[in-house]
């Protein structure tokens, strides 16, 4: 089908060249705020964009796509915390702010769903099952670990600023809806579809990135508690297969989540599958990877120890 194929690309690239332009944002600063502000409406057209195309024959209330109502419930949340977290000047609560829509979102459609179908089949829930354990877990996590440490160091030279905060949490509301996409296309699809192989895979595999993710997190947080690693490099457990293993594992389980999805999908739907694309371009780009090396090289930059680490340990995909 060209005109899906085109639709994909276009969509790849378009978020690719708002994951590079967010990624220059956050590392220098300098664009201003009438730049932030148009990014953070481009944020909203391709999010307006995405829904519109991939809710074809799936869901809806009064001529009104559940998906395009998580859409607007996800950047109406963020719109709202925004807020306080300027007036304030307090990144405290932003993480969990994604939690927080992440369960509000899916939990009004599934809800919706049961109300519109008089069911909910096993992929439906099987799928929020695993979304909504990786969000507590995660939110929960990240603002204990905000609180502990009594401030986010990214947020630093971005709340002082009204448009390019204002930008953060769009992109915030942004990364919840597309990267939730594939999933909110599985459980609104109007075709029913069994489990099968692939929803097996997807489950294995959002199981393995799940507990990869988990037990990333758990060795760096027991690290980071000895006092005798004061000022170190964590070069122990999973980090010594991959400097990044937990976000490794984050995007392997939103593959599965895609794998899942995809026995159901039709036509322009596929479009969704673009879900652990962007993750991985967030990840990667912006939020995770990129800014981390810097602060790391930045740190530990004339340690021969870390440059041999750096060596020897591959910055994403785990070495075996």
């Amino acid at each position: 089908m060209p005109c899906l194929n085109w639709l994909v690309e276009y969509f790849i690239f378009a978020n690719y060249c708002l994951i590079i332009s967010l990624g220059k944002i956050m590392a220098k600063s300098i664009l201003q705020p009438l730049t932030f502000l148009s990014i953070t409406v481009f944020t909203f057209l391709i999010c307006w964009l995405l829904g519109v195309t991939v809710s074809e024959n799936t869901l809806s209330i009064n001529g009104t796509s559940l998906i395009m109502k998580a859409m607007c419930i996800s950047f109406l949340i963020h719109g709202v915390l925004f807020i306080p977290s300027y007036l304030f000047q307090t990144e405290k609560f932003y993480d969990l702010t994604g939690s927080v829509t992440y369960v509000t979102t899916l939990g009004y459609v599934v809800y919706e769903a049961y109300q519109l179908t008089g069911g909910l089949d096993i992929r439906t829930l099987v799928i929020a099952a695993c979304i909504m354990i990786w969000t507590l877990r995660l939110g929960s996590f990240l603002f204990w670990r905000v609180l502990k440490d009594g401030e986010d160091k990214r947020f630093r030279s971005i709340l002082p600023s009204f448009t390019q905060l204002l930008m953060t949490w769009a992109l915030s509301a942004a990364w919840v809806f597309i990267q939730s996409l594939s999933a909110l296309v599985a459980i609104t699809a109007l075709a029913r579809v069994e489990f099968g192989v692939l929803g097996y895979i997807g489950l294995a595999l959002w199981v393995f990135g799940f507990l990869f993710e988990v037990l990333a997190d758990h060795q760096k947080t027991q690290f980071k508690a000895n006092p005798a690693n004061e000022g170190k490099f964590i070069n122990e457990g999973l980090w010594t297969k991959s400097r990044h293993p937990n976000y490794f594992g984050e995007i392997v389980l939103w593959l599965g989540i895609s794998v899942m999805s995809v026995s159901v999908m039709s036509g322009m739907q596929y479009v969704s599958l673009i879900s652990p694309v962007f993750s991985f371009m967030l990840i990667y780009y912006v939020s995770g990877v990129r800014m981390l090396e810097a602060r790391s090289d930045k740190k530990w930059g004339n340690s021969a120890e870390y440059q041999d680490y750096k060596k020897n340990v591959p910055i994403f995909v785990p070495k075996l």
